[in-house]
């Protein structure tokens, strides 16, 4: 991978005649993460990453306008084992597979 700065950003969206460059596949606590005046974001669509992270999750959705919505939501009630669910381990609770 490659890390870049705003400077990066700001031209490459200015070479390439776009607004925003969306990217996914690191870990955001909050599910999504606007940076460099809004020109890059990153998207975390995994809730409670690995059963033990507590994160929350995003979908980005664009609108007929390109116009940026969020849906942030957590892990499911199954997911903690609750009301009759799976009975995995609350966050920070690592499973058997990481012990």
């Amino acid at each position: 991978g490659y890390l870049f700065g705003e400077d990066v950003t700001s031209q490459f969206c200015h070479a390439n005649g776009v607004d925003l460059i969306a990217r996914a596949h690191q870990l955001v606590m909050e599910g999504y993460k606007k940076m460099f005046d809004d020109k890059l974001v990153t998207v975390w669509s995994a809730p409670n990453y690995c059963y033990r992270c507590g994160n929350v999750a995003a979908i980005l959705e664009l609108d007929d306008g390109l116009v940026a919505h969020f849906k942030v939501f957590q892990a499911s009630r199954e997911e903690f084992g609750e009301e009759g669910g799976m009975g995995r381990k609350r966050p920070g609770a690592a499973p058997e597979y990481f012990l």
